[in-house]
């Protein structure tokens, strides 16, 4: 069973937002990845972490929910040739070398792409 937060339960009760399902979705399946994420509010949205926060949600994003997935706050010596994450459904735009977003613009949409985030989830949490 995933290990949800108080702050982010609190968060939740409040939050407006038309992918409020969605992002409780994205909650279970990023907390039930991997069994050293932890979650967290960090820039004012849920978040997730290994030992540094790796994916935020983007409750503005203008095409309904993004999350951005990132190595932390600090800025981190990369690998030649940046990150290599395994992405074969195409989910990643990448927004610079250690950034990228996966955006979903509808509830079907999210459905569909959960299982292939997954996957490239597990694959960058390597980097983290």
């Amino acid at each position: 069973m995933p290990k949800l937060t108080a702050a982010v339960d609190q968060f939740m009760a409040t939050l407006d937002h038309p992918f409020k399902a969605e992002i409780e979705a994205l909650r279970q399946a990023l907390l039930a990845l991997d069994p050293s994420i932890a979650e967290g509010i960090k820039w004012n949205a849920p978040s997730w972490r290994t030992s540094e926060y790796f994916a935020t949600t983007h409750l503005r994003s203008k095409t309904g929910l993004g999350l951005i997935l990132h190595l932390g706050a600090k800025a981190r010596e990369l690998p030649e040739g940046g990150l290599q994450i395994t992405d074969p459904a195409g989910l990643l735009k990448w927004l610079g070398k250690d950034r990228a977003q996966v955006e979903f613009t509808s509830a079907v949409d999210f459905t569909a792409k959960l299982p292939a985030l997954q996957a490239v989830l597990k694959g960058w949490i390597r980097h983290v």
